[in-house]
């Protein structure tokens, strides 16, 4: 029987990100451990499991900031250019004296030099960005004066604005309100419709149910599943414990397609 690992050095036409065989540690200690997927051009993927999983460490090495102590990350017909980053809102310090307009434009960095400003078209794209996700009525104000909402909407429009092949998100919709949760998660759906990948760390088991084609689920570090919702709620126990513990899935109750 063939190794399935060898597929990922297949020529594929779709860009696409590769874990092959991925391991992170820190300080001796796994917190990644022999992970192996292949996220597309075109498709979202939610990854999912209990705190310290090691999901966002994960993120950080299909990202390339953080090495791999074995295995490797590739990206196919891929530069650094196509892929868009979101950290966690916890990561970035909302007391720097910046505009909202201006954060917006740091998503063109890959067109930026320092000796260039922003060219007409391109704040026109800022603008568009803006009007995207609702906040084009506060491109001056600070980013300090923004809620938790207003702010991830910022985040998202500097996405948008970079036109990445690829959006790597880590929680996005952490301490975000409803209605703005919603909103975002349709333009996600929206980016994957026109082509691009949609990689996102999440703590909402229903959001990953509702809106993502494939998930990942990780266990201590390691791959405990992969596949879709009904898929792994047949196949992987690990799964069907994170929806019982959120209440989408009774207590004892057994996945569509599952036999005594």
């Amino acid at each position: 029987m063939a190794d399935n690992s060898a597929c990922i050095h297949m020529t594929h036409i779709l860009p696409a990100i590769i874990l092959d065989h991925v391991t992170v540690r820190y300080h001796g200690k796994s917190a990644v451990e022999q992970v192996c997927a292949r996220f597309e051009a075109g498709s979202s993927w939610a990854i999912v499991g209990a705190n310290g999983a090691g999901k966002s460490t994960l993120l950080k090495a299909a990202m390339r900031l953080v090495r791999c102590d074995t295995g490797a990350v590739q990206w196919e017909h891929l530069q650094r250019q196509d892929i868009a980053y979101l950290a966690q809102q916890a990561d970035i310090d909302r007391n720097l004296p910046v505009l909202v307009q201006d954060l917006v434009a740091l998503g063109l960095w890959h067109e930026l030099r320092w000796w260039r400003r922003v060219s007409r078209a391109q704040w026109v794209r800022i603008h568009s960005a803006l009007d995207q996700v609702g906040m084009r009525a506060m491109a001056r104000c600070a980013i300090a004066d923004l809620s938790s909402g207003q702010f991830q909407r910022v985040l998202f429009a500097r996405m948008l604005v970079q036109r990445a092949r690829f959006l790597l998100l880590d929680e996005p919709f952490n301490a975000v309100d409803a209605a703005t949760t919603a909103e975002l998660l349709q333009i996600l759906r929206t980016c994957t419709g026109q082509g691009a990948g949609v990689v996102a760390v999440l703590h909402d088991q229903a959001q990953a149910r509702d809106h993502f084609d494939q998930i990942l689920v990780l266990d201590d570090g390691r791959p405990a599943g992969l596949g879709t919702h009904e898929a792994l709620l047949r196949s992987c126990e690990v799964y069907r414990e994170i929806c019982r513990s959120q209440k989408l899935l009774e207590d004892g109750a057994r996945a569509p397609g599952m036999h005594e």
